[in-house]
């Protein structure tokens, strides 16, 4: 029996059904979850329960997506990878329900799966669906993981559910406890960091707003306009984001602009501004005098940052149509540079990134970043200043691309990042470099490059 899989609604409903829709999505394209995941929310009524059970799913299968496959090639008589996409997807979200969601009883994760699978694959599959995953929960407790102490890659490669090339090079970085550390942080949850918005509101009647919605927070441990929130529920229906009272953005972002010490009437170019995160951060820093231009290559990311820029009251960023490889602009006072990376410092809160990247990702975009970086060091004066950051943790992309650019730019020199930024982010090249292990914040990188002549 065939079906036109992807045009009958009816196949993929409710929660469970459109997290099997997304995850065949997610392996068949170069589609990222978030945008597949904003698009179903977008163009279907769902409820808020299902949107959050939705992205629960979604982002669980896929961050725990070796655990799961080596639970599954346990219990599942062939190979287990090579099951119609499907079949194997419905078996992943319920394993995933049954290991990891205490409040969802194993019999609801078990029905929908064979329900599901009845629509689709047929009685047939069905009942083996059945077989497997009652197996499973038979089993349970009886399940065993690769030996740490026969091969340590492998281990952390399958319980803690990351590629094994990037296992094994954090382990010859860091060592087998630090590298498990650092797979932990990873799959935990992040809390949503808030950025007060200072033009708008004071961070003190900001704080009280929330007390008197009776909305729960706790401050950042870094940086004092910043908070830490669960959900966005309540800051959304009470509009505190329509009216520009604050920014998301975890705090590893905005050390980099702290780094940058933007001050009012500066002239200030951001080179890769969208999400715009970075831009506003300055312009509030800035007090909202002074210029900023913020370049990015895509008109429609544009429209949107100019949106934001309104809804935040912020009028001294001019958006600008260009690339980063190849712009030209009179010099200006700064420059931020916060240069496409393969954005491993974020898992916590993009899983879908580990399973995207290799390592020739990485050696790829480090020649990549460092043109862009040359061509920063031609539109700025001198005395004036670049700060290069990444949101990875890799050091291709950081450090090595820095010493790089100062080989082939004598005239910089780097600055030492302990001047502006806490200690506790400083490397031992004076450079910023935050961990989500060590930080509880998303990896990151920023360097502070001085022209000299």
């Amino acid at each position: 029996m065939t079906y036109n899989l992807e045009n009958q609604e009816n196949i993929y409903s409710g929660a469970r059904g459109l997290a099997i829709k997304i995850l065949n999505r997610i392996e068949r394209t170069d589609a990222y979850l978030d945008k597949l995941l904003d698009y179903e929310f977008k163009n279907r009524e769902i409820s808020d329960l299902d949107k959050s059970l939705l992205s629960e799913l979604v982002h669980g299968v896929i961050r725990w997506k070796n655990r799961l496959d080596w639970v599954l090639n346990g219990f599942y008589h062939g190979t287990f990878t090579k099951v119609e996409i499907n079949l194997k997807n419905a078996l992943r979200v319920a394993v995933y329900q049954i290991l990891f969601l205490d409040k969802i009883p194993n019999f609801a994760a078990v029905n929908e799966a064979v329900e599901f699978v009845k629509r689709v694959n047929g009685e047939k599959a069905a009942n083996l669906v059945n077989a497997v995953l009652r197996n499973i929960i038979r089993n349970i407790s009886e399940i065993k993981y690769p030996d740490p102490d026969v091969d340590q890659a492998h281990y952390l490669s399958i319980y803690y559910s990351h590629p094994s090339w990037l296992v094994k090079r954090w382990l010859s970085r860091y060592g087998f406890e630090e590298t498990k550390q650092f797979l932990t942080a990873n799959n935990q949850i992040s809390d949503i960091s808030l950025r007060i918005n200072k033009i708008k509101i004071e961070p003190a009647r900001f704080l009280k707003i929330l007390d008197e919605s009776n909305i729960s927070y706790s401050g950042s441990e870094y940086i004092d306009y910043f908070v830490r929130v669960k959900n966005l529920t309540k800051l959304m229906e009470n509009k505190f984001f329509e009216n520009g009272f604050f920014s998301i953005q975890d705090e590893s972002a905005a050390i980099a602009t702290i780094l940058l010490d933007p001050k009012p009437g500066e002239t200030i170019i951001d080179m890769c501004a969208s999400p715009g995160g970075k831009s506003t951060h300055m312009a509030e820093l800035m007090e909202n005098q002074g210029k900023i231009i913020a370049i990015d290559k895509y008109s429609h990311k544009l429209n949107l940052l100019k949106k934001n820029f309104s809804r935040l009251g912020i009028n001294i960023i001019e958006p600008v149509l260009g690339d980063a490889l190849d712009i030209s602009y009179t010099p200006v006072d700064k420059i931020l540079l916060d240069a496409p990376c393969s954005g491993l410092g974020v898992l916590r809160k993009k899983p879908d990134i580990k399973w995207k990247r290799d390592l020739k990702d990485i050696l790829k975009l480090s020649e990549y970043q460092l043109k862009m970086l040359n061509n920063a060091a031609r539109l700025v004066k001198i005395g004036g200043v670049i700060v290069y950051s990444t949101c990875t943790t890799e050091p291709e992309e950081n450090i090595e691309v820095v010493n790089k650019f100062l080989k082939q730019n004598t005239n910089f020199e780097l600055d030492n990042a302990r001047k502006f930024v806490n200690s506790i982010f400083i490397n031992e090249f004076n450079c910023v470099e935050t961990f989500p292990h060590k930080h509880n914040i998303d990896g990151s990188f920023a360097a502070r490059l001085l022209r000299t002549s």
